[in-house]
C-alpha cells in the first residue's frame, strides 16, 4: 500500500515505515502532522487516482527539524572585477510515515 502526498510543493511516493525529508514545516519534533494533499492511493484493490485529491488522511510523525549541509554560491563577472560568494542551508522536517487512511504500521 502506497500514497502519492503533496507538500512544500513536491510529491513523494510514500509507505507505512517511510522517513522522509521534506521542506520545513511548522511542526515540533514528536508533533503528528496530517497531510490533507493525497494525489493518488494504491492498495490490494487497485489504484484510486484524485481529481485534483483524494480524501484519504496520511499521518506522520516529526522526527527533527534542522539545516540540511551547507553549500557555497559563487558568481562572478570576468574582467570586471565583480564577485559575489554566499552560503546557504536549506531547513529540513524529518518525518516518518506513521498511518495511510487509518491503517497503521503493524
Amino acid at each position: 500500500m502506497y500514497a502519492v502526498i503533496q507538500t512544500g510543493g513536491k510529491q513523494y511516493k510514500v509507505q507505512v515505515g517511510d522517513v522522509l525529508y521534506v521542506e520545513k514545516l511548522s511542526a515540533e519534533a514528536d508533533e503528528v502532522v496530517k497531510f490533507d494533499t493525497v494525489l493518488a492511493f494504491a492498495d490490494e484493490n487497485g489504484i484510486q487516482v484524485g481529481t485534483p485529491t483524494l480524501d484519504i488522511p496520511v499521518k506522520a510523525k516529526v522526527l527533527k527539524n534542522g539545516k540540511a549541509k551547507k553549500i557555497t554560491v559563487f558568481t562572478y563577472k570576468p574582467k570586471k572585477n565583480e564577485k559575489r560568494k554566499l552560503g546557504h542551508r536549506q531547513p529540513y522536517t524529518k518525518i516518518e510515515i506513521t498511518s495511510i487512511n487509518g491503517v497503521a504500521n503493524a
